[in-house]
């Protein structure tokens, strides 16, 4: 009789792939927070709402597949490299993603209100 309990790297695969569902669920999550005080702002029609919520998701699914064609096809890294002329661009490029755009100077725009 063969054994049809799971091993722990079975359990560590699975945590791995989980994972990333989780990050991008709970980005979504306060998206949905955030939308109703997002759209008093911005002052945003309920199309516009739309597409606030769901551009996220189509770009992902979107780019999901098709970078992971290319690499497939082509190699991971030549694929992430491809898109970098040196290795400052592709610092800059992974970085850039994961920093904060609050973090930017000059954003969010004020538009003329005073900061107390």
């Amino acid at each position: 009789m063969d054994n049809d309990r799971a091993t722990g790297h079975e359990w560590a695969g699975l945590a791995v792939l989980a994972l990333p569902t989780l990050l991008v669920s709970v980005d979504v999550f306060v998206l949905l927070l955030a939308l109703p005080r997002l759209s008093q702002d911005l002052h945003a029609s309920g199309t516009q709402q739309l597409w606030i919520s769901d551009s996220y998701g189509f770009l992902l699914a979107g780019f999901l597949v098709t970078m992971g064609t290319l690499g497939d096809r082509f190699g991971r890294r030549r694929v992430l490299a491809a898109f970098s002329t040196s290795p400052a661009m592709l610092i800059a490029a992974r970085t850039t993603r994961t920093t904060s755009p609050w973090r930017w100077p000059g954003f969010p725009p004020d538009h003329g209100e005073k900061s107390q």
